[in-house]
């Protein structure tokens, strides 16, 4: 546990080291930081005055007002929260999901594979976004039916990645160690297998929270995603595109916190994988990119 966390640390540093990774860590620490402890700050996000309505910003709302005369930074904070919680929650129920479908399918092989593939080819050929739509239609409109969605969406990465890792180790020699002193078929997968393919699936994990993120967005642009009065950065892109004339702040500071948090889980995917890659390819990692 000690040697995973300092590997975790100094992976960590290495990130960190990046200027781009740097200001992605801090804006995300930042996003984080506001959706958890939204509760104790002077926002509210539900407050309406009809005679603010449409106001530009000022001191009293930093991002202005909506055409309710709700708080806009108070909407895009405790939009945060949900934004946050269905990536989530997306991305753990698809991992719990996925990652014991590849495993299974990479480590047997015969018709386990054949049949989990292509399942997984199934949900791979449905587009995300509609598949989602439908998928509310019929749970419904709440957060829990939104991260549902998304997170069936994100199974089949997960399945392929676990899957691919398994074939390229399962015939290395510490794992024909593991099987010679009796370890079990499930014992060699998730303790033996999966701590050493844990790299590619923490990448996916990045990725899709970003793509969970977007998805949730588009869901709530459409109007099939968390239902008002619940803040939504989607439901404010959504309201918002028809206030462009009167009140450009509305939609745009909104979409720029959202674009602003996508890429930042975007630049650290990309910069673990670059990391990663130069690890195994053994080559020394340069400062200061």
């Amino acid at each position: 546990m000690s040697a995973a966390l300092g590997s975790a640390l100094h992976v960590l540093r290495r990130l960190s080291a990046r200027r781009g990774t740097s200001f992605s860590f801090a804006f995300l620490l930042l996003v984080a930081l506001a959706a958890v402890f939204a509760d104790v700050l002077p926002l509210d996000p539900l407050t309406q005055n009809l005679a603010d309505s449409l106001m530009p910003p000022s001191a009293s709302a930093w991002f202005g007002t909506d055409e309710l005369g709700r708080d806009i930074l108070a909407r895009v904070v405790y939009g945060a929260r949900t934004s946050l919680v269905t990536a989530f929650g997306a991305v753990v129920s698809a991992a719990l999901i996925g990652v014991p479908i590849g495993l299974v399918a990479g480590f047997f092989g015969d018709w386990r594979d054949s049949v989990l593939m292509r399942c997984i080819d199934v949900l791979l050929a449905l587009p995300n976004i509609l598949f989602a739509m439908a998928l509310i239609a019929v749970l419904g409109r709440s957060q829990a039916a939104a991260l549902v969605a998304v997170g069936i969406a994100g199974i089949p990465n997960f399945a392929r990645i676990a899957r691919a890792q398994v074939m390229a180790l399962r015939q290395l020699d510490f794992v024909t160690a593991v099987r010679s002193f009796g370890g079990g078929s499930s014992y060699i997968m998730f303790h033996t297998i999966l701590p050493n393919a844990l790299s590619p699936l923490v990448v996916q994990a990045i990725v899709l929270a970003s793509v969970a993120i977007l998805l949730e967005a588009a869901l709530a642009f459409l109007g099939v995603g968390v239902p008002p009065p619940t803040p939504s950065w989607g439901e404010m892109l959504r309201t918002g595109k028809s206030y462009l004339h009167e009140a450009p702040t509305y939609a745009v500071l909104p979409g720029l916190v959202l674009t602003l948090t996508i890429l930042s889980f975007d630049t650290i995917g990309r910069a673990l994988t670059a990391l990663l890659d130069r690890h195994e390819a053994g080559v020394p990692e340069r400062r200061g990119r």
